[in-house]
């Protein structure tokens, strides 16, 4: 809040150049919020897709987990009014890989009920498939902001 009121004064000064860095400033905040959110979602997402391939099945409450987190992170990527998204692909994909490392601990601890090691499941695994697999759910309907 904090920001718009000094936008409102920089513009009512005519310190136009001063409020443009400020606007850069604000958006910059705005999509560093949008990704902190996203691999919020992104780390579940992947806990679940980690334990489903590990453990060759799921449950419904896994079902349900990853169903969630597609969900939140398609509404947190997507431009209400303007249409488009937020993140472009390439974008999405960088939070995705970021929040594997956190999600690949967390399948390690439940995962076989935590029997195997952070790199014993990680060996178990396939990497590639499993962002590919988060990606294509995430993308399912969704259209990206081209922009980068």
């Amino acid at each position: 809040m904090e920001e718009l009121l000094e936008l409102r004064t920089l513009l009512m000064d005519g310190h136009i150049s001063e409020a443009l860095l400020l606007v850069e400033e604000m958006t910059e905040m705005s999509k560093d919020d949008k990704i902190n959110k996203i691999s919020s979602f992104a780390k579940i997402l992947l806990l679940h897709l980690i334990k489903r391939q590990a453990e060759g099945r799921t449950t419904r409450s896994w079902d349900a987990s990853v169903d969630n987190a597609v969900y939140e992170i398609q509404k947190t990527n997507r431009r209400r009014k303007a249409g488009g998204s937020y993140l472009t692909i390439e974008e999405l994909q960088e939070a995705i890989e970021d929040a594997y490392r956190v999600a690949l601990s967390s399948a390690a601890a439940e995962a076989f009920g935590g029997s195997y090691s952070v790199t014993q499941l990680s060996a178990m695994i396939d990497l590639t498939a499993i962002i590919e697999q988060a990606i294509a759910l995430i993308s399912e309907d969704q259209v990206f902001d081209k922009r980068g």
